[in-house]
């Protein structure tokens, strides 16, 4: 089971990352602080000082239009922000 799915890059977690030195990530649902934690340090080699973790819901959509009614639904994530200690990064673009 492979805990860290895959980093946010968005405006707003590339911000967080420069100035606060705080990294996103959209995790497994079942994981929880714990395992985050060690997910981290053994993918990148950092430590890290804080977790922070946040579930979104699944979002239904219904639009009504000529053809009918559309529906649509976007999954349900768990997303995790990570505080590393002073002095440490992750580089994200290094493997391009």
């Amino acid at each position: 089971m492979s805990i860290l799915i895959k980093p946010i890059i968005t405006e707003k977690a590339t911000n967080d990352s420069e100035l606060f030195n705080r990294y996103a990530f959209v995790v497994d649902k079942k994981a929880n602080k714990l395992e985050i934690k060690t997910a981290v340090e053994q993918a990148y080699g950092v430590s890290i000082e804080s977790v922070k973790t946040m579930n979104y819901p699944v979002n239904r959509k219904t639009k009504y239009t000529k053809s009918g009614i559309v529906q649509a639904k976007s999954g349900a994530y768990k997303k995790a922000i990570v505080q590393l200690a002073e002095g440490e990064n992750i580089d994200f673009y290094s493997n391009i």
